[in-house]
């Protein structure tokens, strides 16, 4: 399982929303690029980047910010927000993104998905629910549809994984929705990226050491977790994160019922 530091942008700065709520913002620095390195210098193999004003607005605003960040980094940079044309993937492939994240436009225009697939693209889908129901438009309006009965529909498209958010965890550190994530993991074929409410090394741990079946008794784990506050808070560090995470890998997890 991977770490995934994250850092969403928002009017150029690093910020993280409470429960996706963007009259709850705190803002953590000025200098995302900066930020980015100092996590890859903690050892950080990939970063996961959320652009929360093209999410809300469609409007790439922050895209120079984006660029700057593959830029100056050696490692995989996976972007979301506001992706919703092909012109829109192409342009983020083109400043660097190794993966971009698909989330409305997924959901509105699931062929999108294939045509940046086809072109080479390297695709996820992002799913963000409240409870069970996927919400778009920067989370702030409903869909009436499951997080698994969407996944269902990506399962043959060549998607790379689903990025996976329960809203209501997002920013409150209070640990991830573990029992809706595993259901999923053990419902879709697609690898999983666990996102939302990781607020300790524990909570890391236990996604960590999930072992599902699926259907067809495969054994399923999560590809990776996405953690914003606990990071910038200083809960632990990005060396700590992949430390404790590796431990548990090493020691060979339980399979979760």
């Amino acid at each position: 399982m991977k770490l995934f530091p994250a850092i969403d942008l928002r009017g150029g700065k690093c910020v993280r929303l409470y429960q996706g709520d963007y009259d709850r913002q705190t803002v953590y620095g000025d200098d995302p690029s900066a930020q980015a390195e100092a996590f890859v210098a903690e050892g950080a193999e990939v970063v996961h980047v959320v652009d929360l004003d093209a999410a809300l607005t469609g409007e790439p605003v922050n895209r120079r910010v984006i660029a700057r960040i593959c830029r100056h980094l050696s490692v995989p940079v996976q972007v979301g927000g506001g992706v919703r044309t092909r012109e829109a993937a192409d342009a983020l492939f083109a400043a660097g993104v190794h993966r971009v994240v698909i989330g409305t436009a997924a959901l509105e225009k699931p062929q999108l998905v294939a045509d940046v697939v086809a072109s080479g693209g390297r695709v996820a889908v992002g799913l963000d629910a409240r409870g069970d129901e996927v919400a778009t438009h920067g989370w702030t309006e409903r869909t009436g549809r499951t997080v698994t009965e969407l996944a269902d529909q990506f399962a043959d498209t060549g998607v790379e994984a689903l990025v996976v958010t329960e809203i209501s965890r997002d920013g409150t550190l209070e640990g991830p929705d573990e029992t809706g994530l595993c259901a999923l993991l053990a419902a879709t074929s697609i690898p999983v990226v666990a996102s939302g409410g990781v607020g300790s090394l524990d909570h890391l741990r236990s996604l960590a050491a999930v072992r599902v079946r699926d259907a067809d008794g495969v054994e399923r784990r999560f590809e990776g977790a996405i953690v914003g506050r606990a990071l910038y808070e200083n809960n632990f560090t990005v060396s700590e994160a992949r430390r404790a995470i590796a431990e548990v890998i090493v020691a060979g997890g339980e399979e979760t019922p």
